[in-house]
Formats: structure tokens, sequence, C-alpha cells
């Protein structure tokens, strides 16, 4: 059974920072993207970042290009988010994603086959 397992949300300033992690597990990733969307209250989901498991190609979506940094450790199946210079409104719940592709996860409805169930990122004012 695939488990996505988010952590690292939390409440920061703005201009903080944070790090999301996302370990995953119950099959090989080796063909996949991972990475990370985020749902903010009475918003739609979107796409923030991916990377591909082999090659580690990145995407960012705009929003979040020079702030954010994706990366993984592939010893640990886990993919992480590290979040810069937060803004009010990066507030969101962050979901873990796995999926192929990364360079279509834009597209509405996201290639994603994984999801994990989300962790909460609050950034105040």
């Amino acid at each position: 059974q695939v488990q996505l397992v988010e952590s690292g949300g939390g409440l920061v300033q703005h201009g903080g920072s944070l790090r999301l992690s996302c370990a995953a597990s119950g099959r090989t990733f080796s063909s996949y993207a991972m990475g990370w969307f985020r749902q903010a209250p009475g918003k739609e989901r979107e796409f923030v970042a991916a990377i591909r498991w082999n090659g580690g190609d990145t995407y960012y979506a705009v929003a979040v290009k020079g702030r954010f940094t994706i990366s993984k450790d592939n010893a640990k199946n886990t993919v992480y988010l590290q979040m810069n210079s937060l803004k009010p409104e990066d507030t969101a719940v962050y979901y873990c994603a796995a999926g192929p592709y990364g360079s279509t996860w834009y597209r509405v409805p996201p290639p994603i086959d994984f999801w994990g169930q989300g962790t909460q990122v609050t950034v105040s004012s």
C-alpha cells in the first residue's frame, strides 16, 4: 500500500521559513515525479512544485519560483519543500503528491496517482 506522509507544517511569520517533508513508502517511485500542491480556504487545489525522481528535473508554479526549493533524498525516499520569504497568501494545506511527468502537473486535473493527507501551513501578517 502506497503511503505519502507529510510533516513540517506550522505557523510562521511573514518573511519566515519552513521546510516540509514527504516520506514515501509502499512502492518504487523511480519512474515518477513527486511534489506538492496546496489548497487555501475557498480555493481550488493548485500546483506548487515537482521533481522527477530520476534525473531530478524540477518544476515550479510562478507564484513560488525563487522562494521555494524542492529537493529529494533517494536513500530516504523523501521529498522536501524548503519555503523561504513566506507570505500570508502562502497559507494553505500543503499536499504531497506522486505521479508521472511532473512537467504537466499544472494541468487540471493534474496527473496524480497518490496523495498525502496534507499539512497545514499558516503565515501570519
